[in-house]
Parts: structure tokens; sequence; C-alpha cells
């Protein structure tokens, strides 16, 4: 019998589970997809998130794929209304680090795979979860069940084992939508960060490896079936920039932010999505994920040793983590939304403000979660 299975075996999953191997703990992931992910869609790793990569033992990994971001500017009207230099508010690494998340999940499971050869069990759905008072059993589709000391909910916004647990998922805010995109990057800002505070909405730039570079951009409805000509006459009709379409595939999406009323019940703990669900502005999903993962590793060792106050710990500390980025976010989704008029003006000065010192290394250290 596994000490702690983990439901999903996406990012958050995967560290957890490395995580929980270095420390010596028997561990299996659960994954219902038979292959990894091929998309894309996390890409931004902040310091604090490397540093966690840092203690899996992947960091210099991830560091030589990826584009370190070290700046940011906001523009508005083909105007630049300020920049950030991500080195003023400190680290051992002073920038975000552009890698795509299939290739971040490749280096997870590969580390995992030499610390717990058969730790990941693929195309296997949970269907449900059943707590002891000894241990809890997962529930498959096929109707067997694989016990365990612990469960993880690492299955997303989704998650079969929250819904198991009855714990419930609240809404924070309205559905906000995007749709997104990764083109070549013809546009001359090379390792920088764009964000257009635009009429129209926020229009989001960042570079990926290989010459690319992502677009993200709010719509004002679920813009399904986009095509990668719309998106980039979307793109120059925002903020005047032309933009080479990319063979990918456009990706449309909507946002709503959830957090879970609790992120430990009895033997189950969640991380990740399966915990709260984050906003895309400002790529905090994943990181906080891991943060999450940082903290639960040695509570789950805890716990297994028989600290029965470790999970709650676990729980208070990262609900109160979670609260704090959701309204950052909220904030995010807030400034990006479509204005015009005196509200264009104020909303502009205010980004002026915030750019100068000593108010911009605030700025830098919150959006990239260095508070967190």
């Amino acid at each position: 019998m596994p000490e702690v299975v983990v439901v999903g075996g996406g990012p958050v999953g995967l560290l957890l589970a490395v995580l929980l191997a270095q420390r010596g703990v028997d561990v299996v992931v659960l994954e219902a997809r038979v292959d990894g992910s091929a998309h894309s869609r996390a890409i931004g790793i902040h310091p604090p998130a490397l540093g966690v990569l840092e203690s899996a033992g992947i960091a210099d990994d991830a560091i030589g794929r990826g584009v370190p971001i070290t700046a940011g500017e906001v523009r508005c009207d083909g105007r630049m209304l300020g920049s950030l230099d991500f080195a003023e508010a400190g680290a051992a690494y002073p920038f975000v680090l552009s890698l795509p998340q299939r290739e971040t999940e490749a280096l997870l499971r590969h580390r995992l795979r030499q610390l717990a050869p058969d730790a990941v069990r693929r195309g296997v759905r949970v269907t449900g979860v059943l707590q002891r008072s000894d241990g809890v059993d997962v529930v498959l589709d096929d109707g067997s069940a694989v016990a365990a000391s612990f469960v993880i909910g690492a299955d997303g916004s989704r998650s079969v084992v929250r819904a198991a647990s009855g714990i419930q998922w609240l809404a924070r805010g309205d559905r906000v939508d995007y749709v997104m995109a990764d083109f070549p990057d013809d546009t001359g800002h090379g390792e920088r960060a764009l964000l257009f505070f635009e009429r129209g909405g926020v229009v989001e730039s960042f570079p990926l490896p290989h010459g690319e570079r992502r677009w993200v951009a709010m719509t004002d409805r679920e813009w399904t079936g986009v095509t990668s000509q719309q998106l980039a006459e979307l793109i120059e009709e925002r903020t005047g920039m032309r933009t080479t379409p990319g063979p990918g595939a456009v990706s449309a999406f909507s946002v709503r932010q959830h957090l879970a009323t609790s992120m430990a019940v009895g033997r189950v703990a969640l991380v990740g999505d399966a915990a709260h669900e984050i906003s895309p502005i400002g790529g905090q999903g994943m990181n906080l994920g891991w943060l999450d993962a940082r903290m639960l590793a040695p509570a789950l060792t805890a716990a297994l040793g028989g600290d029965t106050e470790s999970l709650g710990r676990y729980d208070r500390d990262r609900r109160r983590s979670a609260a704090m980025a959701s309204r950052q976010a909220a904030f995010n989704m807030g400034m990006g939304k479509p204005v015009s008029g005196m509200r264009l003006g104020a909303r502009n000065a205010l980004v002026r403000s915030l750019a100068v010192p000593p108010t911009r290394a605030l700025v830098a250290r919150a959006f990239t979660m260095r508070w967190l």
C-alpha cells in the first residue's frame, strides 16, 4: 500500500510526487491521460517557484530550456506607460522564466522516474474517495480501489477528489474570456514581456523558446473557432502591432476565480487548481500550486510520522496565500478590462504612478510573486 496517492499527473501533482519521493515517501500518481499534455497554457515560472524546482533538482535544466524574462513594459495607444525590471525585486533568480508547460512536465516526469520509476500510473480514472480512520480508499472507474494513508487532489479545477470530500468550491468575481496562441516572434522586443492596456481590453505578449511569442487577449465573449489570422487582426486593431500568425491552434478559454473552503480534510489535501482557480493574468496558477507542494511535502511527511496538526497548518497557510493571489489577480483583470474616456485616463495615470520608484520595486515584487 502506498503512503500517499496523488490524483493528477500535471505539473503540480508531478512536482509534489518528486518532493515526496526525495523524502523517502512511497508515492503513487494516478493520471487519467494516457499521454502527457501537448498543450503549453502555463509558461511563466516565477522566482519563488524556480526555488522549488531547484529543491527538486531540475531548475538548471529548466533555465537551460527556457527564456529568462528580465523586464516588462506596459503600453497604451502606442506609448509606454511604464516599465519593470524584475531584478529590482531582489532574488536568487532575477527573472521570470518562460517555458511551455509540456516541457516543464517532461522534466518533472524524468526526475520522478529517477526517484521512483513506477510511481506514475496512466490511463487511471478516479471516481471517488472514501476516508477511513486509518487510511483512504481511492475508487477507480473499473470498480477497484487503491488504498493509501493519504490522498492528494491535484486533479484541477473540476477536482473529483475535492467533490468527493465534500469541500465547497466558492466562486469569486465574474467570468472573463480570453484567446491565446503562439506566433513567430517578429516584435523586436527580445526577452521583454509586453502588456497592452488598450481601450478594447488587455493584450499580453511574452517571449517563448525557439523564436516564438505567446499572445493572450481578453475578449468580450467566449470566442470559439477563432483563427490565427483573426487573432492577429485583433492584436493589430488594439495595439497597432502587426504579427505573423503561427501554424498552431488558437485556444479560447474562460476564467472565473474559485477558492476551496478547505485545503485539507482528514486524510485528504488539495493542491494547485483543485484548491484555487486563479486568473491567468499574471501567471500565478501553476506557480501557486508549486508553492502549495513545497509546504505540503513536509506536512505530509510529518503527518505520516503522527503529527496530527501538520495538515491543518498547511490548510490555513495556503488558503491565506491563495486568497491574496486571488485578490491580486482580480486587480490585474480589472486593470485589463475595456475602458474609455476619463476612466482610461485615470487607469493610465495609476499605471504611471506605479511604474516609478519606490513603488516600481514593490510592483515588481508582487508581479514575480515574492510575497507568496
